[in-house]
């Protein structure tokens, strides 16, 4: 039987090495499983333009294309473009969204601290 838990820990730990390997800063992940909210995880990381990213973004994609990770929809867009959430479906394992956010946009909304007091 093969551990369901370990094989979505493996591909989010895949993803977040990813995203630091393309320029992706301070690269957090958030397990959100506890909570029993919507997603199983968070991974959140810091972007230097919109240009970035943008090719941040497409490169998630073909990830996630690679290992038939599915991306559900378009990216949503938050803060005139300077935060795009990606809503990543693993089949038969979870969810997981990306949060790629300026560094203006990222300070301002603290999603670490807004869920570590959320959920403590």
């Amino acid at each position: 039987m093969v551990d369901l838990l370990s094989e979505i820990e493996k591909q989010v730990k895949a993803l977040s090495e990813f995203i630091q390997d393309h320029q992706g800063q301070d690269v957090t992940v958030l397990d959100l499983r506890p909570f029993q909210i919507w997603t199983d995880f968070f991974i959140i990381t810091t972007v230097s333009s919109n240009t970035h990213m943008d090719g941040l973004e497409r490169h998630i994609k073909e990830f996630c294309r690679e290992r038939k990770i599915d991306v559900s929809g378009s990216p949503r867009k938050k803060a005139d473009d300077e935060w795009r959430l990606l809503d990543l479906g693993i089949p038969g394992l979870g969810s997981v969204i990306v949060h790629l956010m300026n560094k203006r946009v990222r300070d301002f909304y603290e999603l670490e601290r807004l869920w570590s007091k959320k959920h403590s």
